[in-house]
């Protein structure tokens, strides 16, 4: 399986260049690894580490404005590859493109993030813009 974990520097300088001026969405799907590969030998699984950073990410989250707005256990896939499977599936919501960023390059989330690296085995994330609901697909 691909890892995609982090982005790469060219991804990440990418998304700097986006418009940071409206709310975005976060489109997450992770794949937890069966025991948590943590550089300095501790030891846990997978869903632990990324419980731990969930709880250690969260206030950093919340102080940005971000919001969880849509959160799911997958089950099937429906349509796409047959190896990819997700552990974790949720939408995560920011006031603006600046508070993503503004969440990363705070010092206490780069002080935690270790526990998501150690914990993932592949993961998406995709930043959408939000656009108005209704009741059809387009």
């Amino acid at each position: 399986m691909n890892r995609f974990i982090d982005p790469t520097r060219e991804m990440f300088a990418e998304l700097k260049t986006l418009p940071r001026d409206h709310p975005v969405e976060m489109l997450n799907l992770v794949t937890l690894r069966d025991v948590a590969q943590y550089e300095d030998g501790r030891s846990a699984t997978g869903a632990e580490a990324y419980a731990a950073y969930g709880r250690e990410s969260g206030p950093v989250f919340r102080k940005v404005g971000g919001e969880i707005i849509w959160s799911a256990e997958p089950q099937f896939m429906v349509i796409g590859p047959e190896d990819e499977s997700w552990d974790v599936a949720f939408v995560a919501r920011y006031p603006s493109g600046q508070a993503f960023l503004d969440m990363v390059h705070d010092p206490d989330y780069q002080a935690i993030v270790f526990h998501r690296q150690a914990a993932v085995e592949t993961s998406r994330l995709i930043r959408t813009k939000p656009r108005d609901k209704g009741a059809d697909f387009g």
